[in-house]
């Protein structure tokens, strides 16, 4: 039942994927397209984290937590780029 419910949600959250590539694709604006990029660092950990519920495997935990970390930072770079023009003061 477990690995059922895991194949569904892992189906719904490709479709999410999808779905926000395709926002980062034709946003309209550039912060649109950054929370699309946001979102889909969210549902990508969102992935690797089930793949690793699923394979039964702690390794995969910790990738998701760097792209964590790594998609905060960027994230936070970028707005900051949007909203000053540079990164670095």
């Amino acid at each position: 039942m477990l690995n059922t419910a895991i194949l569904f949600v892992s189906g719904v959250l490709c479709v999410a994927l999808v779905l926000n590539l395709w926002r980062l694709l034709r946003g309209p604006d550039l912060s649109d397209r950054i929370l699309a990029l946001d979102t889909m660092y969210i549902n990508s950990i969102a992935l690797i984290l089930l793949y690793g519920m699923y394979m039964r495997s702690a390794l995969y935990f910790e990738a998701a937590l760097l792209i964590a970390m790594l998609g905060f930072v960027s994230t936070v770079a970028l707005c900051k780029y949007l909203l000053r023009g540079d990164i670095i003061e």
